[in-house]
């Protein structure tokens, strides 16, 4: 891979990349018909794998007059999102709906303003709704001449089935440690911590680099798995399952009161307001503002949850280990005394069923269950 090119951002992804390099090729022709490049692709991949990331690039290789430098004005702009062909499309709230995706579709249909195509990223294709998504089916079905549509989501299964027939999918794998481990190292932290952040985020690009830079992170991540070890009848399940989720309540709702009042101050100050009053229509936009502010604070705790629940998970994976006689590769060897009590008064049997068990509990998070039920049902099954 070039060093110099936007894919050098694809960390342990060279599949990836040799297709997307064949794509930008014979994308240069514009009489081209090869099947290399089509107008609408869907990237998908675990958390972390870089799904978006590839997605982004891609679209600076397209717009970009040399396929890709990393260099020029097109390139830093179109990885950015902010590139006058490029329409990046990211939700931090539950879902997309299909106003959102109306208003896309009509500044999807313009021409290009400085390259050969309009690039459209959708980051989040997996939340949009059954109208949104079946609008966004009918423009991608009548495709503009340059317009590229690039869809990213968790798998293939999380898009409709009309959708995924009628794009090229690309299946990105989670980073190994080694490779993020590297990353990490390369970015001035230390191997020692740079291995402990890419096992501990189980390749999580972006995980990896929050817990290798922020000691508030690595702290919180310690209380959590030791609130999994308190566990030991049901009164304490619930318990635990209780500080669980009010501390991702807290952390949420902490971080969404920083970034609100920034939002609705600079709204408010957008739509002209003197004393308590606004211009005619702001008070509209102040309301709709608010309630994507609350669509967001909710995901965010769904979002805190499932991290949780994934440094849950690597307790009992060490559990696992343990109890097959494998100590090479454990992520929590300061709590090696804690997991070796439990994995010898279990069986991996067990332990695979508590595994599974966190697994269903992240899958029935992120099909917007109740937090503190889910909560209590896995930490019962984990006492």
């Amino acid at each position: 891979m070039n060093s110099e090119s936007v894919f050098k951002l694809l960390i342990d992804q060279e599949h990836v990349v040799s297709v997307l390099n064949e794509a930008v090729a014979a994308s240069r022709d514009i009489n081209n018909n090869s099947q290399e490049m089509t107008h609408a692709w869907l990237f998908t991949g675990p958390p972390g794998s870089g799904r978006s990331n590839a997605a982004l690039a891609f679209a600076a290789a397209l717009v970009c007059k040399s396929g890709g430098c990393n260099n020029c004005t097109d390139c830093k702009t179109a990885i950015k999102g902010v590139h006058a062909d490029v329409e990046l499309i990211k939700t931090e709230g539950l879902s997309i709906k299909i106003d959102e995706v109306r208003e896309l579709i009509t500044r999807a249909s313009w021409s290009p303003s400085v390259g050969s195509y309009r690039v459209v990223v959708i980051e989040d294709a997996d939340r949009l709704t059954e109208s949104a998504a079946n609008a966004l089916l009918k423009a991608i079905e009548e495709p503009g001449l340059r317009t590229v549509w690039l869809l990213c989501a968790p798998s293939a299964t999380d898009v409709l089935p009309t959708i995924r027939s009628r794009t090229r999918s690309l299946v990105l794998r989670t980073p190994s440690t080694s490779a993020v481990a590297a990353l990490l190292e390369a970015e001035s932290i230390s191997p020692a911590m740079a291995n402990f952040a890419a096992r501990a985020s189980q390749g999580h690009i972006g995980r990896a680099r929050h817990l290798a830079n922020n000691s508030e992170a690595r702290s919180r991540r310690e209380a959590i798995l030791k609130i999994s070890l308190l566990i030991t009848d049901v009164s304490s399940a619930f318990k635990a399952a209780q500080v669980l989720v009010e501390a991702a309540k807290a952390e949420a709702e902490e971080e969404a009161e920083r970034r609100d009042d920034a939002e609705l101050a600079a709204l408010k100050e957008a739509w002209g307001q003197q004393g308590s009053k606004l211009t005619q229509g702001g008070a509209k936009i102040v309301k709709e503002l608010e309630k994507e502010q609350k669509s967001r604070t909710t995901r965010m705790v769904r979002d805190y949850l499932d991290r949780a629940l994934l440094d849950i998970a690597t307790l009992f994976r060490d559990v696992l280990l343990v109890q097959s006689n494998s100590l090479d590769s454990l992520i929590n060897t300061d709590l090696l005394s804690e997991i070796t009590n439990i994995a010898n008064n279990s069986t991996p049997q067990a332990t695979l069923r508590k595994l599974e068990a966190i697994m269903n509990a992240r899958t029935n998070l992120s099909h917007n269950a109740a937090p503190l039920l889910t909560i209590e049902a896995l930490m019962v099954s984990l006492k």
